[in-house]
C-alpha cells in the first residue's frame, strides 16, 4: 500500500455538497481505504480570478492502485458527480488531483506527480499542511509547511471542520 494525497475542489453548485460525495467515492473505490482528510477550506480563485471562490480540501489514502490506476479513479469520480470539460482553470463543479503518491515522479503528458503547481499553492498547501505538515515534496525535497512559506499570497480561510 502506498500513502498518497488527494486535492479536491469545487466552485459551482453545492460546492460542500461536491466535495463529500468525491471523499464518500474515493472512500468506496475497491484499492483505496481513507486514512484522513482536512477540514474544508473557502479559497480565493488562482490564474482567473473572476469566478466564484473554491471550496477545497485534502486527504490522505492509502492505495494498492498504482499512479495511473488513481487517475482513471479521480477522473470517473469527476464524471459521476457531474463535471463538464470547462475552460482550464476555471469553473468546475468538482476536481480530484493527485498530489502526492508516496516518493514517486510521474512525468507524463496527462500525470505530473508531485503534481506540477502543488508547491506554489496555498489553496493546496493549507489543507495539506493541517493533516500532513512533515511531508516531503520528493523533488524540491521541502516540508509542506517550508513550501507554504512561499506559497501563492491568496486567501485561504477556514470553512468548516472536518466531520468526526
Amino acid at each position: 500500500m502506498v500513502r498518497a494525497f488527494i486535492g479536491l475542489g469545487s466552485n459551482l453548485g453545492h460546492r460542500e455538497d461536491f466535495i463529500e460525495g468525491a471523499i464518500s467515492a474515493l472512500a468506496h473505490t475497491p484499492g483505496v481505504l481513507v486514512r484522513r482528510r482536512s477540514a474544508l477550506y473557502e479559497t480565493e480563485p488562482v490564474e482567473i480570478a473572476e469566478q466564484p471562490w473554491f471550496v477545497n480540501a485534502v486527504v490522505e489514502i492509502e492505495t494498492d492502485l498504482s499512479p495511473r490506476e488513481l487517475l482513471a479513479v479521480c477522473k470517473q469520480i469527476e464524471r459521476a458527480l457531474g463535471r463538464q470539460d470547462n475552460l482550464r482553470y476555471g469553473p468546475r463543479e468538482i476536481d480530484l488531483d493527485i498530489l502526492l503518491y508516496g516518493d514517486s515522479i510521474v512525468n507524463e503528458k496527462d500525470l505530473q506527480i508531485p503534481h506540477a503547481q502543488l508547491h506554489r499553492r496555498r489553496f493546496v498547501l493549507v489543507p495539506l499542511a493541517e493533516i500532513a505538515p512533515a511531508v516531503v515534496h520528493p523533488i524540491l525535497h521541502r516540508s509542506v509547511v517550508e513550501l507554504l512559506r512561499d506559497a501563492d499570497p491568496k486567501e485561504v480561510r477556514l470553512l468548516r471542520s472536518q466531520k468526526s
